[in-house]
């Protein structure tokens, strides 16, 4: 496959100066969160640490008016967590700017990438 045929990916990462940051990386985990119902594993489905996934939780939970995120401790049924009204729609919000963006961004990105230049064999 040419480097012209190959689809390029798009990742925006929108910067809250001294509020914090949201992209991709935050914006799968809040998806695993909702998959896994857990902090814990939802990082593991994206190979991140225990502590690197909460790390990540508490900075959105810090960032926003409400948490985006809430848990509750183990114990005899375990423990969890779920998105708030807020996480979600936090989440919706990020996915609609990449939506919206790749879509605007379309033309430019294949001028763009009909001026690369081919590899071969792929190298």
């Amino acid at each position: 496959m040419s480097a012209s045929q190959v689809p390029p990916k798009f990742r925006i990462r929108v910067v809250f100066g001294s509020h914090g940051m949201i992209g991709p990386g935050k914006a799968d985990l809040l998806e695993q969160i909702i998959r896994t119902g857990s902090i814990a594993a939802g990082g593991r489905a994206l190979g991140m640490s225990y502590k690197r996934a909460w790390q990540l939780v508490e900075t959105m939970n810090a960032m926003f008016e409400e948490p985006v995120v809430v848990g509750t401790r183990g114990g005899a049924k375990g423990g969890g967590a779920v998105l708030t009204q807020t996480g979600n729609r936090v989440l919706e919000a990020y996915r609609a700017l990449e939506r919206d963006a790749e879509k605007a961004a379309e033309p430019h990105v294949g001028r763009l990438q009909t001026m690369l230049r081919d590899i071969p064999d792929g190298k």
